[in-house]
Parts: structure tokens; C-alpha cells; sequence
């Protein structure tokens, strides 16, 4: 790697600081499992500008999924679940699940509107239920294909409360199978921010016979040193995360709720950890979490063209097991080289590989810009071998 031309990445980041777009950020990268740029830049707390720290631990809200993603592989490898596998193999009440479908006078309304995902209340109550054309499975859920609770009818008419004080995965993800469904299991693309998955860490449970939080910990985080990654940050840890103005609080309201999907807190160095632990094929400091051919599987496009012709793909790019693929990276215009994977949440992180130049990106930030886009074409630039 150029050191000069990964030192851009300076500049880059104090011009959206400067801008006002973000009050700071730490960036991290890697190559052949060696730090080769690690800064920490602007502030901590934007009112009494407290410097912002390489330690600094930040909301990594969907940044949690590929956690997920790396458990789910664990226990198909161990044959332990098949991605094949209906979900009812497993938690018996989506048997029989239902997709909701407009009627024709209300698909008309939803064909002149200006987001095909969105509904007024009465064309919500314009609508009739249908069976689905088949089982709802596990490679569904982790490929963003199901259709369960992605913005749709489904998710309108269902009334799925977020889980309560006192829910757990246990209690709560037998109320998601209710349904309905958005649409037909494997026919389109549409994201599930904060259920699809959280079904999946739920059968993780099941088939390990272990909480998912001990889980994680225990196969994931404790090997690779991820000391500062939790679902629940301790006391002594809280001043190192970035102040978010406005803040509103968490999603998940319960202490024994361990999502999937979102909820994870962490640091440019563990998930750089995390991360290199991809780009090595599944390795790092001598554990082996995934063999090659898991990694291979999870990073592989599995959903054809159904990514690429959404808002949140777009062209050149496909979907694996809870990540994000740039296939072609001159349509996909996102910076990063062919075979990179990733993904992001929605207060700005963002982390991925890229296999074949054994490279990874870790972007902390608590604010969403394009900025991880510009970083990445400043790290692509920087490979002079």
C-alpha cells in the first residue's frame, strides 16, 4: 500500500468534518493482516470537543449483521441447520404463514406511487391474504428474500409491536410468524432491518443449545479478541462513545434481548479483527472460526439480479448471507474492488473485504454522508501491488 495516497484519507475526512456533515470518525485499514492507516479524527462530543479517540466505541446499528451472518455459517457448517431448511422446521408457528396482496384498486394506487414500499392506511385495509407459494427458509431470511416485515402490506397489517421490557428472542420471534408476509418468499429483494435476522439468531439458539449472545461471545468475539464489543456497554466503557445529538434511545427496549439485526457497540480495532478474519478465509491469531468454503458461501451473490434493481443495491452489485457483494465495480460506482463484501448501518459504519487483495475497510462514524464511498476509492488507489 502507498502511505501517501492512504494519507488522503486525512483530508477527505476533515473536509465532511469541516462541512459540518460529521463530527468525527475513525478509520482503519488493513492489508495482508497488517494496520496500514489507523486515525482517529475530529471530535467526541461536539459541545465540549473532546477528541475523538482510536478506542472510541460506536452504535454499529445493521453493522451487526454479518456478526450474524458468521454465527449462521458456524452451525451450517457443523450441519446443524441447512439454508435449505424451512423455518418451521425449527420454530413451528411460521407453518402456514400467510402474504398479504393488494386488491386491484389499491394496486393501482401503489402502481402511481412514488415508493412502491410505502402505503396510505386505506390502501394498508385494501388488501387480502394468500397462502404462500412455498416454506419460508433460512437462505430466504439471510438473503433478504423472505418478505417478512420489510415495509410492505405485510409489516402494515400485521401490527408487530417492537420487542417489550422483558422479551427475549424466545418470547418474541414466535410472534413475528404471525406474518403476513410482504410478498412471495423468493421473488424480490427487500431488506429487513430489524426482524429477518433476529429469526435466524433465533434458530442459532435452538440448533446450538446456546443463548445467541453467549454464543457470539464465546465463538466469535473471545477469539478474536473483540474486548470492547457488547450488546450492553459496562458503566466503565460508556464515556468512550461518541455523543449523539438528539438521541432518542435504542430500538430494543429489553436487557435480554440480543438482536441479530442491530444493537451491537464496538471499535474500529475489533471489527478490523472481525474483518480480517474474513480476509484470511476464516482465520486469525490461530483460531479457525469458518473454513474457506463457509467464507466462500457467505460472500457468494445468491440473489441473481433481485439486489442490483433496488434503491439500497443498485447496478453491479448482489447479496450473499447478510452482506452486500460489488461485482462489478464500474457499475457499482461504490469504490471498492470485484469481490469485496460488507455492510453498514444507518448511523453511518461501515466495514468489508476484499479477498482477493487480502484488504479491509473499517469506517466508525455516528452520522450517515457518502463519505465511506470516497474512502473506499482512496484505499483502491492506494494498492500498488
Amino acid at each position: 500500500m502507498s502511505a501517501e495516497e492512504l494519507q488522503k484519507i486525512d483530508d477527505l475526512v476533515q473536509d465532511y468534518i469541516d462541512a459540518g456533515r460529521i463530527p468525527g470518525a475513525v478509520v482503519g485499514v488493513t492489508r495482508r493482516s497488517k494496520v496500514v492507516y489507523m486515525e482517529a479524527h475530529g471530535v467526541l462530543d461536539g459541545k465540549t470537543q473532546e477528541p475523538m479517540r482510536k478506542d472510541a466505541m460506536f452504535h454499529m446499528a445493521s453493522s451487526t449483521k454479518p456478526v450474524l451472518g458468521v454465527a449462521a455459517m458456524m452451525v451450517i457448517e457443523e450441519g446443524l441447520m441447512s439454508p435449505s431448511d424451512p423455518v418451521e422446521k425449527y420454530i413451528p408457528e411460521f407453518k402456514g404463514i400467510q402474504v398479504a396482496v393488494a386488491n386491484e384498486s389499491a394496486a393501482k394506487k401503489i402502481a402511481k406511487s412514488k415508493s412502491k414500499d410505502q402505503f396510505r392506511k386505506q390502501e394498508v385495509l385494501d388488501h387480502e391474504l394468500v397462502d404462500a407459494n412455498r416454506h419460508v427458509t433460512v437462505h430466504d431470511l439471510l438473503t433478504h428474500t423472505a418478505g417478512l416485515h420489510t415495509g410492505g402490506i405485510g409489516t402494515a397489517v400485521s401490527k408487530l409491536d417492537r420487542p417489550g421490557a422483558s422479551d427475549t428472542l424466545a418470547s418474541w420471534i414466535p410472534r413475528v410468524a404471525a406474518g403476513p408476509l410482504d410478498f412471495q418468499p423468493g421473488t424480490r429483494w427487500a431488506y429487513s432491518g430489524t426482524v429477518g435476522l433476529d429469526v435466524v439468531a433465533r434458530i442459532v439458539e435452538i440448533v446450538s443449545g446456546t443463548p445467541f449472545n453467549e454464543f457470539v461471545q464465546t465463538r466469535i468475539f473471545d477469539p478474536l479478541d473483540m474486548k470492547d464489543t457488547h450488546w450492553i456497554v459496562p458503566e466503565d466503557k460508556r464515556s468512550r462513545m461518541p455523543v449523539i445529538p438528539n438521541d432518542k434511545g435504542p430500538w430494543i427496549k429489553s436487557a435480554d434481548y440480543f438482536s441479530g439485526s442491530i444493537g451491537l457497540v464496538s471499535t474500529a480495532r475489533d471489527y478490523m479483527h472481525f474483518e480480517q478474519m474474513l480476509a484470511n478465509k476464516g482465520t486469525l491469531f490461530g483460531h479457525r472460526l469458518l473454513e474457506p468454503e463457509s467464507v466462500a458461501l457467505m460472500s457468494t451473490n445468491h440473489v441473481g439480479n433481485l439486489f442490483n434493481e433496488t434503491e439500497k443495491g443498485g447496478s453491479g452489485r448482489g447479496f450473499g448471507y447478510t452482506v452486500g457483494i460489488t461485482v462489478d465495480p464500474d457499475q457499482a460506482k461504490d469504490g471498492r474492488t470485484a469481490g469485496a463484501f460488507g455492510w453498514g448501518g444507518v448511523v453511518g459504519t461501515m466495514s468489508w473485504t476484499a479477498p482477493a487483495e487480502e484488504l479491509t475497510v473499517v469506517y466508525m462514524v455516528q452520522g450517515p454522508t457518502d463519505l465511506p464511498w470516497k474512502i473506499a476509492e482512496v484505499v483502491r488507489g492506494a494498492i500498488v501491488d
